[in-house]
């Protein structure tokens, strides 16, 4: 069964269908219908560039990755060297620094 049962009519100027298509292209949008709806009853829409989120996410798999490593060799021959270990460290503190740069810009929206 269908879930919308109700239909709402808008007339609208030459011109502006061409407007919202274009919005809808910048939010990502490709139904007309889901949009309008989300317009009218959220008022707007956002769209995020997480691109530097990704690229965290990717960096922190890695860094996840060489720990793994680093404790399988502590593992396997009782040691660990101290190098590796401030390589760590330093990895995850400018991990840590580009996070709070995202957190900070998220923040203002």
């Amino acid at each position: 069964m269908r879930e919308y049962t109700d239909r709402i009519r808008v007339w609208i100027k030459p011109g502006d269908k061409e407007k919202i298509r274009k919005r809808m292209e910048e939010a990502g949008i490709r139904n007309m219908s889901a949009y309008i709806r989300k317009m009218a009853i959220d008022g707007y829409v956002i769209k995020l560039d997480l691109s530097d989120v990704k690229e965290v996410s990717r960096l922190l798999r890695i860094n996840a990755n060489n720990i793994n490593q680093y404790a399988k060799r502590a593992n396997e021959t009782g040691s660990i060297y101290l190098e590796d270990i401030k390589d760590v460290q330093r990895q995850q503190e400018e991990l840590w620094i580009l996070m709070k740069e995202i957190l900070q810009r998220l923040s203002t929206i």
